[in-house]
């Protein structure tokens, strides 16, 4: 006879075999190892191995009964495919199982020689909500810290949370590695609404940590009878082999020992440089989460990048520097001098104390470029600090490190900026800065400036000294009065009051017309400005001691230019002074000095402002009232005090002047100085203000050709004022031909530039007869003598 076949029994679509399990639940989307032994159990697990069928895992409900009908059986259970399995020698069957998802039994199947029923499948729905997502990112959150809690997890559990997106996954893997009773899990099994089962799976899991949390705080308590030096040793290796494990001890020792060798190699002091590493074995031993690890590593970065070591120096050419502030500046002959006489020393005595240059002169004069040219020269890094608007001393000084963002001050940046502990240091703008409730940062410059302070200069950042003698420090300034005493006493002050207009013209075809041409994408051959034009624009668009708004005028042109260019080509355009109306539109300025002084009552006087000189018209005349005396067009006191003092000189020199005492009764007299909007102060117009008044009582217009200056004495002496160079320029830019002047600044002529000198006649005065004389015309006359521009 042969084999006996035994057929296994199929089963309809909607049947399978079911496994009960004593003390174990299924979820689905979870690999599960089982062990079966009773001879239905063995007989379901291999109707689902040959061929692969699905089968049933269920719970039942009470552990001792070993042939559980649907009774004692729970109503859902789980659907798995058997990935694996495994028979033993001692009869029992080993498998792992794949959930699948969840089933309801309908009915029981009978005549199998196993468990079979009729079950029906739930679906999980489709639509996610967003309160499943964000219990969802809750779970994973609590899922991954219940993980570090317990002992001998792997790694790649809390990988596969991180994985998982869906949110009922998500439930189902979480509810499986819960550590609690069985009866739990299958309720959780039976929860089909994802959000429920989301909220119990995370209350499980939150109760649980809190186990975890007091039983490690429980352990953590029993061992402190172990010595302290013990537990910290022992905590300290314990954090090592953490990073060590989480492979975040690389980048951090890599990142020490890059500090180390930037310590070595920085150049420090001895005592500052054991500071230093005092600093890095303090960074050692501090965690990479604390926070004042990156403020201490911002620290130490700090320390390494500043110029410690001083670098070799370059000998000084005179003739090469020379050269480069002729190429780089027209004109400023006297400051040119000194310069040179400043790098003859530092070449004769390079570790000697340099004195500190401070620039002072009006906007667009080339002070800041002078500096650069001095670095030049110097072939060293130049840096400029601006000061405009400084009011915290903590910006000069530094912060302290207590401070959240604490950064060193602005002399220490400039330094780790420039490279070199030699650098040319432009201070730039000193009389702008001002006191504020956070200090006085003048007061904190007075230790940088000063060159017996300076090698020890200490910020408040880096808490060592840092040693500035060998930076050449220049300063800058609009006026030279509104820097403090203090900090005006450790420099030595050097003017650039201006240009002449034949400087200026001289300024523009060298530098600006190239430079202009250059920015707006010409060349020579396409634009060409003419020097009759630019003598137009100097004379009839800017009125500036400086140039900036020269080289803006320019720039207007080119723009002009570089609009037809780029319509065609081919075109070439030249700018004639013709054609500055065109182009730049009206002419900004005129030279109505001659109409202001045509009638009796008007004088020109001069003024200094910063920036530059101008003329200032004052104008007087009478009108019936009671004798007050009328001031007007934003007078400060000290000009209303010199109206005072001229009306009160005049009526002393009455007689000799042949003017009736009676031309001062019943009336008013007015004094206006036009432009009102523009406040006037100063020691400077009380000649021209007796003039002016002279003028109108004796009814002799004053020389349309003349313009005074200086203060008056009720003795009637005429006293000496300032600022005569750029009072000077402003008269020649004005097209004056006469200056008055008081006698004792004769010596500030030799301040102003031949150019100057030589196309006006000046006139010194003693006294105030000397003015009469100079300044006023006939009785009853008009000058009618042609105005010429000079």
């Amino acid at each position: 006879m042969g084999e006996l076949i035994v057929a296994k029994p199929e089963l309809p679509q909607d049947v399978i075999a079911l496994i009960p399990m004593r003390n174990i639940v299924l979820f689905p989307h979870v690999l599960t190892a089982i062990t079966v032994g009773r001879a239905k159990s063995i007989a379901a697990l291999e109707h689902a191995l040959d061929p692969k069928r699905p089968l049933g895992i269920i719970l039942q409900k009470d552990p001792a009964v070993d042939e559980p009908g649907q009774d004692a059986l729970f109503n859902v259970g789980t659907v798995v495919n058997v990935v694996r399995h495994l028979a033993s020698s001692d009869g029992l069957r080993h498998a792992v199982c794949q959930g699948l998802g969840r089933f309801s039994i309908e009915e029981m199947i009978e005549d199998r020689p196993f468990l079979a029923a009729r079950v029906r499948l739930i679906a999980e729905p489709d639509e996610v909500s967003t309160e499943a997502e964000a219990l969802a990112m809750q779970l994973r959150e609590r899922t991954v810290e219940i993980l570090s809690l317990l002992p001998g997890v792997p790694a790649e559990l809390a990988h596969a949370l991180q994985a998982t997106r869906a949110p009922s996954h998500l439930a189902d893997i979480a509810a499986s590695l819960l550590d609690t009773e069985v009866a739990e899990k299958q309720m959780l099994l039976e929860t089909v609404s994802t959000e429920e089962r989301l909220r119990k799976v995370l209350q499980i899991l939150s109760r649980r940590i809190e186990v975890l949390r007091l039983s490690q705080e429980i352990g953590e308590r029993t061992k402190e009878h172990l010595e302290d030096r013990e537990r910290k040793f022992l905590l300290r290796e314990q954090l090592k082999t953490i990073q060590k494990e989480l492979g975040e001890t690389e980048g951090d020792d890599e990142e020490i020992e890059k500090l180390d060798e930037a310590i070595a190699e920085a150049g420090m002091p001895e005592e500052i440089e054991a500071q230093a590493r005092k600093e890095l074995q303090r960074l050692k031993r501090m965690p990479a989460a604390s926070s004042e690890y990156s403020m201490l590593h911002t620290y130490l970065e700090w320390m390494t990048e500043l110029p410690w070591k001083l670098p070799e120096e370059a000998p000084i050419d005179l003739d090469a520097a020379r050269q480069i502030l002729e190429d780089d500046h027209f004109g400023l002959e006297r400051v040119k001098q000194r310069i040179i006489e400043f790098l003859a020393v530092q070449k004769l005595k390079p570790q000697g104390r340099a004195p500190i240059l401070c620039f002072v002169g009006p906007p667009g004069v080339g002070k800041t470029s002078l500096g650069q040219s001095i670095a030049r020269a110097l072939q060293r890094p130049f840096v400029r600090v601006s000061l405009g608007g400084v009011h915290d001393e903590a910006e000069m000084r530094g912060h302290r490190r207590t401070y959240i963002g604490a950064m060193p001050g602005n002399v220490v940046q400039s330094l780790r900026k420039a490279g070199a502990r030699n650098c040319v240091m432009m201070l730039d703008e000193v009389d702008k800065m001002s006191a504020s409730l956070h200090g006085d940062p003048s007061a904190a410059l007075l230790e940088v400036l000063d060159p017996e302070q300076n090698s020890t200069f200490r910020d408040n950042y880096l808490g060592v000294p840092f040693d500035l003698s060998r930076v050449v420090f220049i300063a800058t300034a609009n006026v030279i009065d509104n820097v403090p005493p203090p900090v005006r006493d450790r420099m030595e002050i050097i003017d650039l009051p201006g240009y002449t207009r034949e400087e200026k013209l001289q300024i523009a075809q060298r530098y600006l017309v190239s430079r202009q041409r250059e920015a707006n994408g010409l060349n020579e051959d396409q634009c060409e400005i003419t020097v009759e034009a630019l003598d137009g624009i100097i004379a009839n668009y800017t009125r500036e001691a400086g140039v900036r708004q020269l080289e803006r005028e320019i720039g207007r042109v080119m723009r002009h230019a570089a609009m037809r260019v780029a319509s065609d080509a081919q075109v070439k355009v030249r700018v004639d002074a013709a054609d500055l109306d065109a182009i730049l539109g009206a002419a900004k300025f005129e030279h109505e000095t001659g109409l202001r002084t045509s009638l009796p009552g008007v004088a020109t006087g001069l003024a200094w402002t910063p920036v530059g000189g101008d003329i200032l018209f004052i104008e007087a005349t009478r009108v019936s009232g009671r004798g007050q005396l009328i001031l007007t067009g934003q007078l400060g006191g000290v000009m209303k005090e010199s109206a005072q003092a001229a009306l009160t000189l005049l009526k002393g020199r009455a007689d000799s002047l042949h003017i009736s005492a009676s031309l001062f009764e019943g009336i008013d007299l007015h004094v206006h100085v036009p432009a009102g909007a523009i406040p006037k102060d100063g020691p400077s117009a009380g000649v021209a203000m007796f003039i002016a008044l002279a003028s109108l009582f004796t009814d002799r217009p004053v020389h349309h050709d003349v313009a005074m200056t200086g203060e008056i004495s009720l003795r009637g002496m005429v006293l000496p004022v300032g600022g005569i160079k750029e009072k000077v320029l402003a008269a020649q830019r004005a097209g004056l031909r006469r200056v008055l002047l008081p006698a004792r600044n004769e010596k500030d002529l030799r301040d102003v530039p031949e150019t100057a000198r030589s196309t006006l006649e000046f006139v010194l005065l003693e006294t105030v007869d000397d003015a009469i004389q100079a300044s006023l015309g006939q009785r009853g006359r008009r000058q009618e003598s042609e105005f010429k521009l000079v």
